[in-house]
């Protein structure tokens, strides 16, 4: 009865043994890979002129004639507006009438100062009327010089009265109409140079203090991203727009294709950043020894240890792993609330 005793309880110890024996955990993994850390910013902006000048008279009067529209394309000394002549012409006459008259007063008074000179010579006349004949003929003189120069600035005006392009491009907007009276100054056509083309971009702060120096952009129409090119920051807006708070930057673009027509819609990408890091998931993250740490599989014999590391940064998402993982490690994502070091797991999925 004592051996039937015995291996009754001896079998019944088995059988905890057995009973205790610990369960196989499911889990879920990923396979590390090195990866760009940066990330590729993308922004929609518009194609400008490099240089786009508002163009205006000089001189304020009523506007005869604009033969040019927005989306004509002008070249230089073309004539683009005009005001009406007649006040210009009438005022150009006055100062010729005025020159004549004071080349005649010089003629006057050179001659009598000639005479008084003669007089003074031969003891006829006295120096106090010497010297009224010196000063008479400095006065005319500087009349004279005076005639002359209203003279040039009334061929000015006049020759003002024209509207004049000073160089080749396209008609972008307009100012005025035919008829109006304008002043001096007011702008009549903007004219988008030809030469150069800018992609125009409104940019966070962020991505400006983040940008490597002086990057390469790429630049493609929405329209059709097969139409693309690259360019260089050209300028960038000192103050931010107080709306947006964004700051606009002129992207220089390099031999533009003719499709990039000005006011086409572009976008523009740039990659941040650009060092080598490995990324994993935010759900793979625990602790050890109140260090980050993460469960790693070993594939040959299916169990999970834990290992320290290094966290660069990290967001609600990922993770991005400074130092302690090589690429192909075999990292738990889910499920490592219940591990346990040495461990035996089954791999529920994995993401190449």
């Amino acid at each position: 009865m004592l051996v039937v005793a015995s291996l009754t309880l001896l079998a019944a110890c088995g059988g905890d043994e057995e009973s205790e024996a610990e369960p196989i955990r499911p889990v879920r993994v990923v396979t590390v890979e090195k990866r760009e850390a940066g990330e590729t910013v993308t922004l929609t902006g518009q194609i400008q002129a490099q240089e786009e000048v508002s163009l205006s008279f000089r001189v304020g009067g009523r506007m005869i004639e604009r033969p040019v529209n927005v989306g004509d394309r002008v070249e230089a000394g073309q004539v683009i507006a005009r005001l009406d002549p007649e006040p210009a012409r009438n005022a150009l006459q006055t100062a010729r009438a005025n020159l004549t008259a004071a080349m005649g007063q010089l003629t006057r008074v050179r001659n009598d100062y000639d005479r008084q000179e003669t007089l003074l010579g031969q003891g006829w006349t006295t120096r106090a009327r010497y010297d009224q004949a010196l000063e008479a003929r400095k006065s005319a003189e500087a009349q004279l010089d005076a005639a002359q120069a209203q003279l040039n600035i009334a061929e000015d005006q006049l020759e003002y009265t024209e509207l004049v392009a000073d160089s080749a491009g396209s008609v972008t907007a307009r100012g005025a109409e035919p008829g109006e009276v304008v002043a001096a100054g007011r702008m009549i056509v903007q004219l988008a140079r030809q030469g150069g083309r800018d992609a125009v971009f409104d940019v966070p702060a962020r991505v400006i203090q983040n940008a490597p120096a002086d990057p390469v952009i790429s630049v493609a129409l929405t329209s059709d991203p097969t139409v693309s090119t690259t360019g260089r920051v050209r300028e960038v807006a000192p103050q931010a727009d107080p709306v947006t708070r964004t700051f606009q930057i002129r992207i220089g673009l390099h031999d533009p294709p003719e499709a990039m027509r000005l006011g086409s819609t572009v976008v523009g990408s740039m990659q941040l950043g650009g060092a080598g890091a490995i990324e994993i998931p935010a759900s793979a993250l625990t602790q050890s020894n109140r260090q980050p740490a993460v469960w790693i599989v070993d594939p040959a014999s299916g169990t999970v240890a834990l290992r320290n590391i290094d966290v660069d940064r990290f967001d609600l998402a990922r993770v991005v792993v400074a130092q302690g993982l090589e690429p192909y490690d075999v990292v738990v994502t889910a499920g490592v609330q219940a591990l346990r070091p040495g461990q035996q797991v089954r791999i529920l999925g994995a993401s190449p």
